[in-house]
C-alpha cells in the first residue's frame, strides 16, 4: 500500500528544493548582471543537436554586454555591494545543492 502522506511531503521537499535552487542561482545572475560582470559564455563546437553562434556573434554579444555595463547607473560601491551579494546567491544555492546530495546519499547507502 502506497504511503500517501510520504508521497506528499517528498514532492513538496523536492519543490521547495528546486524552487530555492533555481531562485537564488537566478537571483545571483541578477545581481552580477548589476554590478557590470555579464557572463558572456564563448561559443564551442558541437554536434548537429545544438545551434552554435558564430564567433562574429560571440563578438557582438561581448561587445553588447560592455556596453550595457558602460551604462550601469549604480556607483562603484554598489556594484561592489551587488557582487559580493550574487557571490552569497551562488553560495546558497550550492549550499543546498550539497545539503540535498547529504540528505539522499546516506538513503542510498541503507539500500545498498
Amino acid at each position: 500500500m502506497i504511503d500517501w502522506l510520504s508521497f506528499l511531503i517528498v514532492l513538496v521537499a523536492a519543490l521547495v528544493g528546486a524552487s530555492v535552487v533555481v531562485s537564488t542561482y537566478s537571483l545571483g545572475i541578477r545581481l552580477l548582471t548589476l554590478s557590470g560582470r555579464t557572463p558572456v559564455v564563448t561559443p564551442a563546437e558541437f554536434t548537429d543537436a545544438i545551434t552554435v553562434i558564430s564567433p562574429a556573434e560571440a563578438k557582438a554579444a561581448a561587445k553588447r554586454a560592455a556596453k550595457a555595463a558602460k551604462k550601469n547607473p549604480l556607483t562603484e560601491q554598489e556594484k561592489r555591494v551587488a557582487f559580493i551579494g550574487a557571490c552569497g546567491c551562488f553560495a546558497l544555492s550550492g549550499l543546498a545543492v550539497l545539503v540535498g546530495i547529504y540528505l539522499i546519499v546516506p538513503a542510498l547507502h541503507a539500500l545498498g
